[in-house]
């Protein structure tokens, strides 16, 4: 019997069942060995000579599950609505293969859409205050409302708030996953993750029988922001989950959203921080529908055209920027500039150039791309 998974989906399955190897090793194992059948296929000794390897994960990759094995493995995730997603697929999200460090496989239970190009990412603390989870569920609901996907882990706290606000609102969620599908985690996010099933998808990296382990929820955010064109961070600690995925999101050239709270608020400092370091500051949902272009195409889709009486435009008024500006905007080309470029070109400090871009962008000179890039208007 013909099987219905190619050898090349095959063997990324068995390679992803390896315990050690997340998707760094993976790739500096592929870019040394070519594909995951040649990684599978080769000798311990030979897989120790690719940086990272030792004897342990070599004699691990060795003993990867074989082929039927695999197979039978998605054979039982089908029965649970799960498929697998190779990256080469149609239906694999677009805009996970434009991140660094993309999943060579995702399990999917539900079905992706071309409209979850547009999604935004929320996240928080799983010990969110009454503040915080008022603000999710308001947000959430919004975005839903205005035909952008709502992107989170599933989590307890802000997640969970998150999913279920843009479910009651009608609109499309999707859910990533730090375990396999076939084990919801937290458990008693089994409804839940039922829901987000039927009004987006639930996504795993990992093979679905694979229980959560501490090192896969940082691993699971790159995902999370990948799927997103930007990331609101509700509430979050100084040390919170939350800013590694607003990290990926800045690597990954998305933008980064943060929601202020009470200065003296624990769950608000990494918040501020963020904002501190050059997230947008979020007061109400237009400022993250401004940013990515969502707000334009919904108004433009729910109301009738107006047509206004032409009048000349008047000429825009000249600048001559003092500095630093004179320095920042000879910096910005016309095509993207990242805020990093600007301050490894100028040799200015970070808060400097923030602040000045603020102003160029304030005076028509540069319009912001991103949180992170900016170009010539």
């Amino acid at each position: 019997m013909t099987s219905p998974y190619s050898e090349e989906t095959l063997a990324e399955v068995r390679l992803s069942c390896v315990r050690g190897v997340g998707p760094l090793l993976r790739g500096r194992l592929i870019e040394a060995l070519g594909d995951a059948g040649a990684v599978l296929a080769a000798s311990p000794n030979i897989l120790q000579e690719v940086r990272g390897v030792g004897s342990k994960t070599a004699v691990a990759i060795s003993a990867a599950p074989a082929a039927d094995k695999a197979t039978q493995m998605l054979d039982r995730a089908a029965e649970c609505g799960i498929r697998v997603l190779a990256i080469s697929d149609d239906e694999y999200p677009a805009s996970l293969r434009e991140i660094p460090d993309p999943p060579a496989v995702l399990y999917c239970r539900g079905a992706i859409e071309p409209v979850d190009h547009r999604a935004v990412a929320i996240v928080g603390t799983r010990r969110a205050t009454r503040y915080g989870l008022r603000q999710t569920e308001l947000i959430a609901r919004q975005l839903a409302l205005a035909g952008v996907t709502v992107v989170s882990g599933l989590a307890r706290g802000v997640d969970g708030v998150a999913h279920r606000a843009a479910i009651e609102a009608g609109g499309r969620t999707i859910a990533a996953m730090a375990g396999g599908l076939m084990r919801i985690y937290p458990p008693e996010h089994g409804p839940l993750a039922d829901d987000v099933s039927q009004h987006g998808a639930l996504l795993a990296e990992a093979p679905p029988p694979m229980p959560p382990m501490s090192g896969s929820f940082p691993q699971r955010n790159r995902i999370i922001s990948g799927l997103s064109l930007g990331v609101l961070v509700i509430e979050a600690a100084e040390r919170s989950g939350a800013l590694i995925t607003a990290r990926h999101a800045a690597e990954q050239g998305r933008d980064a959203f943060a929601l202020p709270g009470p200065i003296d608020s624990v769950q608000s400092h990494g918040c501020h921080r963020l904002i501190q370091e050059g997230a947008k500051l979020v007061t109400c949902v237009e400022d993250v529908l401004e940013e990515i272009d969502a707000l334009a195409n919904l108004v433009a889709s729910s109301s009738p055209p107006t047509r206004r009486p032409e009048r000349p435009s008047a000429p825009a008024p000249v600048i001559d920027w003092g500095e630093p500006m004179r320095t920042l905007l000879a910096g910005v080309g016309s095509e993207t500039t990242s805020i990093d470029q600007l301050v490894d070109q100028t040799g200015l400090p970070v808060e400097q150039v923030l602040a000045g871009i603020s102003q160029l962008e304030a005076g028509g000179a540069i319009r912001r791309i991103s949180g992170v890039s900016v170009c010539r208007a």
